[in-house]
């Protein structure tokens, strides 16, 4: 059975709509619906009801979705693992949200170095949706991330929670409207609407950026202000190369882990899982 029809069959189960499977997988709908057609002709049944609004999966489909999702990550299982070299007997894949890097991927690489020698290691930084796509097609085996969404193959379990202060390069209480040199950090969908709650008169900023060591070397050279991690910009708020913004309000920001609920190899997710943690318990205990 052709593991292209079965990613086909995946996307369109999981955005309910042939247009947009072929939109995610770069392909045009018509390829989509010869892939669809394809696996129903193997499988001597419908997989899905085509309505004018989009498809829903058949009690055949629904039967089918465990299948193909074991089929394709297997399938990507073994690719990836028979390029390995002979020293090293399996691969696992971490997803990390993007910011994260320092805190939760450099620690984590370290550990599975220490503990685990002979298993290779992925890291993927991205922003929590192209995380969530890549779980759910079995391309990730665990990721670290934002803003999970609920699915019946994965876990989600709390992490690790994280502070955002506002911090300066020269004193000053917090102001409303626009605020000359303020950098926005984009720490994801939930960041976005408390700011916008907290500061509801402030414009479209001026400067946006996805990656916060990219907004603070901005800052730290040219002045400015914005949100930061708390434990990042500790070490130059004591050295006083920054300052907290007075009376600015502070957001928490969730983290999640999310593995698969049913792993190929569950003794390669243990080991990965123990690592991160161990991780985890490190960075509270600095808190």
């Amino acid at each position: 059975m052709n593991i292209e029809h079965m990613r086909a069959f995946l996307e369109v189960t999981a955005t309910g709509s042939f247009q947009l499977a072929a939109d995610k997988l770069h392909v045009t709908q018509s390829t989509i619906s010869a892939r669809i057609k394809a696996l129903e002709d193997r499988l001597n049944r419908p997989l899905f009801v085509r309505k004018r609004n989009g498809a829903e999966l058949t009690a055949g489909g629904h039967h089918f979705h465990r299948h193909a999702l074991t089929a394709v990550r297997a399938w990507e299982r073994a690719r990836q693992e028979i390029a390995l070299p002979e020293d090293l007997k399996a691969i696992v894949n971490l997803g990390v949200q993007l910011n994260h890097w320092d805190r939760i991927a450099a620690p984590w690489l370290g550990w599975m170095q220490a503990h685990a020698p002979d298993i290779a290691t992925q890291i993927l930084s991205e922003y929590s949706e192209p995380l969530m796509h890549r779980l759910r097609d079995g391309l990730l085996d665990l990721a670290i991330l934002y803003d999970p969404q609920q699915r019946a193959e994965l876990t989600i379990e709390p992490y690790l929670t994280e502070k955002l202060i506002l911090i300066s390069t020269s004193p000053r209480v917090v102001e409303s409207g626009r605020v000359t040199g303020y950098v926005f950090v984009d720490w994801g969908d939930t960041f976005r609407a408390q700011h916008s709650l907290a500061f509801p008169e402030t414009p479209a900023p001026k400067l946006s950026v996805g990656l916060g060591a990219v907004g603070l070397e901005h800052i730290l050279k040219h002045g400015g202000s914005g949100y930061f991690l708390e434990e990042t910009v500790a070490p130059l708020i004591a050295q006083g190369r920054l300052h907290r913004v007075a009376n600015a309000p502070e957001f928490e920001r969730p983290t999640y882990l999310v593995y698969q609920s049913d792993p190929i190899d569950a003794d390669l997710q243990e080991t990965a899982l123990a690592g991160l943690k161990n991780i985890a318990g490190i960075v509270e205990e600095s808190a």
